[in-house]
């Protein structure tokens, strides 16, 4: 009862309830804001990682000598390995497509079973079909590919390679023209502004690899167990190949989103560590104004331990509600970034999240109950410790001297 009172407004203590006020602010916007940016940084992480995986697979498989003409029998024999769900092989090779404008691009030669069956591509064509891919002689783009080069389904776009037919001068530029006959939107800028697929067999002749392909990608049902199944390829291959896996192609990449991560983590701290000194300098600054009445309580026969009691409940009430309050804040904020990012899109008239700066089209977010979990706890426990100094003092504030000019 001690303590709450303390808590409240008189006109003798404004200040020090102003300085109450700053520090439930204080923690309130702190833990509010490491929750909002941890589930920030989860959803990039999240979501790149699905849409890299999701277009380009978990293992790769290259020939290491003999070019790779019996992809179909390696294709066979890696599918029925543990772990392995799909197995695609395909043509890769980069290329510029033009229509008035030009733009690069990474063509994908690939069989319409396994373009359906891409986890990035499948169910994300938002125009035309995949059905008679393999006999439809065109190709099918990414969404930004063709909103860059105005296309639509149906209109024709030429792809240059430089690596053509040989000729008395050297080699000369091959250049092809396909019709488009279906416009895919995966959701990461990057890939949707990159990737163009062809029947395989168009590509095999267009690349000038008739009969091969140059790689294999393994999707696994498990991306976890990519270890296990790496050991089981070693193991059951029957000709050499070279494998690589996602972790090797991207590790820098995701390697500096984990980097920044936990600097935010630490530069956002001092938020809330910044609000726990707001916490410790309120209750020196209550503890001096209630000299007085510490010094009655103790007359009246209020311990010591009494005393560090009132102004620890005191001060871990700021600690506590503000712990709570910015809880629910942040939570309440991280469940609807994306519609907040919108609503401040229509009201500043700007793109807070242009998708060619941060590769997604949404901005994501995920809420780790283990980091909200870490947020909540270490508040709290910066709070209760920030007031143990105040209480300390409190209760050794000799009762003699506080009255003696009273």
């Amino acid at each position: 009862m001690i303590a709450l009172r303390y808590l409240r407004a008189r006109r003798q203590t404004g200040f020090v309830s102003v300085i109450a006020g700053f520090s439930f602010a204080g923690i309130m916007l702190g833990v509010a804001t490491l929750i909002v940016v941890m589930s920030v940084m989860n959803g990039f992480h999240r979501e790149l990682l699905d849409k890299i995986v999701g277009v380009n697979g978990h293992i790769f498989l290259q020939s290491a000598g003999a070019p790779l003409t019996d992809y179909d029998e390696v294709t066979r024999e890696v599918s029925e390995i543990k772990g392995v769900s799909l197995a695609i092989p395909m043509i890769e090779g980069p290329a510029a497509v033009s229509t008035t404008n030009m733009a690069f691009a990474l063509v994908r030669g690939v069989r319409e079973a396994d373009v359906k069956r891409l986890p990035g591509v499948a169910g994300n064509v938002r125009s035309g079909t995949l059905d008679g891919f393999d006999k439809a002689g065109g190709v099918a783009i990414g969404q930004r590919i063709a909103d860059n080069l105005g296309l639509r389904v149906g209109d024709r776009i030429k792809i240059l390679i430089a690596n053509g037919p040989q000729t008395p001068f050297g080699v000369a530029p091959r250049s092809k023209v396909y019709p488009v006959v279906a416009i895919f939107q995966i959701g990461m800028a990057e890939f949707d502004n990159l990737f163009v697929y062809m029947p395989l067999p168009e590509a095999q002749s267009f690349f000038s690899r008739d009969g091969e392909a140059s790689v294999i990608e393994l999707f696994l049902s498990h991306p976890e167990e990519i270890d296990a199944v790496r050991e089981r390829l070693d193991a059951n291959l029957t000709r050499p190949m070279l494998m690589t896996d996602w972790r090797e192609r991207n590790k820098t990449f995701f390697d500096a989103l984990t980097v920044e991560r936990n600097v935010m983590f630490i530069i956002l701290t001092l938020i809330v560590l910044v609000a726990a000194l707001n916490v410790i300098s309120g209750l020196i600054m209550l503890v001096k104004d209630k000299g007085r009445d510490i010094a009655v309580l103790r007359t009246m026969g209020a311990t010591r331990g009494a005393i560090m009691r009132v102004f620890l409940i005191t001060g871990a009430s700021i600690g506590v509600v503000g712990t709570f309050a910015g809880f629910l804040l942040g939570l309440l904020v991280a469940s609807n970034v994306e519609t907040i990012r919108l609503a401040l899109n229509r009201a500043l008239n700007a793109n807070l999240f242009p998708a060619e700066l941060y590769f997604l089209s949404r901005l994501p977010s995920v809420v780790d109950p283990v980091d909200v979990a870490s947020v909540v706890g270490m508040t709290l426990v910066l709070s209760i410790l920030a007031t143990l100094y105040p209480s300390w003092r409190a209760a050794r504030l000799d009762p003699v001297e506080a009255l003696r000019y009273e």
